[in-house]
């Protein structure tokens, strides 16, 4: 029995290509919660109500007896959603979105990612990741076969308590060196996940001009693009000259409305970039539910009526926000951790060198000890981070090794609960 459980496990393991995404660690940390339950500011998900207007919505949407709410939507979006969309995105974009060709409604950015990544890159494209970067754009360019070309941040900071995460930066020279003429493609993400950095005006033209120079297209991630923070302001690249026609652009409902349970996410650029990922969505979920894509629509429609005002959500939440921020800043210098504060988002990168030798990691059995000391927290202070050494690719982990993210995005309960474990630290 042995050799025939060898013999299918020689034939059906992980494809070669997916082995450097083989740990997940979402999974693993899961695992680790349900067993301890710690405080819990691992995973990006806020544990409190969003606005009541927001949660309103969706009932009204619920009780409805419209016939067109209770079927199958269009492929690529409930029109009421996408011209939504468009009404709110024209505005930043210095052109009129065609909700039509222009705007594509997915299950998730996540699928919105997938389906703008596996609908571009064929085999053998060349395509530039950032580092840090969310865990799942390494394994959807491997999916298509292309060629990943990394680019790491430089942290620039000379701060010795805490750095902001304008304070990383992409080296010019090292940036232009990677761009030639088989790349097709380069992902941003900003409000960018784990560090927080927002990429300001003069960063995203000095990428805009490669892109044009060499014909490169954009992966724009701005899921977090509600959640900056003043006095940083939000550039989208697609509104720079020469950038809609060569970007797509990710946005998220989860992340806007603080509903990350709704998984609405959409995808919007040049009508060519976006038919090609409308063909992988078509035969992959094909169409989004449409009653969650009906109450989207009305918060949308609720906010671009109320833009200019400061009582609009966008303009509230970042606002709100911005004090969990800070708090959880100054508790981790207390704690004795090196904060990077972030200029968007709602995760707090930081450096924890300071405290390993309170920390005895030798029981766990991790190569990596940023994961090592994400778990020996959890164990010893009841508290759940995640480590970042898994937003880096293999020859890049040691960047993240000394650093751990948290997500501040909590109800005041919870962080002060996560504050007390902090405080724990001083006993070790």
């Amino acid at each position: 029995m042995n050799a025939e459980v060898e013999r299918i496990k020689k034939k059906f393991t992980l494809p070669h290509l997916f082995q450097s995404s083989e740990y997940n660690v979402w999974v693993d940390f899961s695992i680790v919660a349900a067993q301890y339950k710690p405080v819990d500011l691992g995973q990006g998900c806020p544990n409190y109500l969003p606005g009541a207007f927001i949660v309103d919505t969706l009932t009204d949407v619920s009780e409805s007896m419209d016939s067109a709410i209770l079927h199958e939507a269009r492929g690529a979006g409930h029109l009421r959603l996408v011209n939504a969309l468009s009404g709110l995105y024209s505005r930043f974009c210095n052109r009129k979105i065609d909700p039509e060709r222009e705007v594509m409604i997915t299950c998730g950015a996540y699928e919105a990612l997938y389906s703008s990544i596996v609908g571009n890159v064929e085999v053998g494209d060349e395509v530039i990741i950032i580092e840090p970067f969310f865990d799942c754009y390494e394994p959807l360019v491997q999916l298509c076969g292309g060629k990943i070309r990394f680019i790491p941040l430089r942290n620039t900071s000379k701060n010795g308590v805490f750095s902001s995460s304008s304070d990383w930066k992409l080296d010019e020279d090292e940036l232009r060196g990677l761009f030639n003429e088989k790349t097709k493609m380069i992902i941003l993400n900003s409000p960018m996940n784990p560090i927080g950095k927002v990429f300001n005006r003069k960063e995203l033209t000095f990428i805009a001009e490669l892109c044009i120079k060499y014909n490169v297209m954009v992966i724009s991630d701005e899921v977090y693009e509600w959640l900056v923070y003043e006095p940083t302001q939000h550039v989208r690249i697609a509104s720079l000259p020469g950038m809609f026609e060569r970007t797509i652009t990710i946005g998220s409902s989860g992340k806007a409305f603080c509903v990350t349970g709704w998984k609405c996410g959409w995808a919007y650029g040049s009508a060519q970039l976006i038919a090609n990922a409308q063909v992988v969505h078509s035969i992959n979920t094909n169409s989004y539910i449409t009653p969650i894509q009906e109450a989207v629509a009305l918060c949308v429609e609720r906010e671009i009526a109320r833009f200019d005002s400061p009582e609009c959500w966008f303009k509230v939440l970042p606002k709100d926000v911005k004090p969990k921020r800070d708090y959880f800043i100054k508790a981790l210098i207390e704690a004795g951790f090196k904060p990077i504060c972030p200029e968007g988002g709602f995760f707090i990168v930081a450096d924890w060198s300071a405290l390993e030798s309170k920390m005895d990691l030798q029981n766990e059995t991790s190569e990596f000890k940023d994961i090592n000391m994400a778990k020996w927290m959890v164990k010893n202070i009841n508290l759940l981070a995640i480590p970042p050494s898994v937003f880096y690719s293999a020859n890049s982990k040691h960047l993240g090794l000394n650093l751990i993210r948290f997500c501040f995005f909590k109800t005041d309960e919870t962080l002060s609960a996560a504050v007390e474990c902090l405080q724990k630290l001083k006993n070790f």
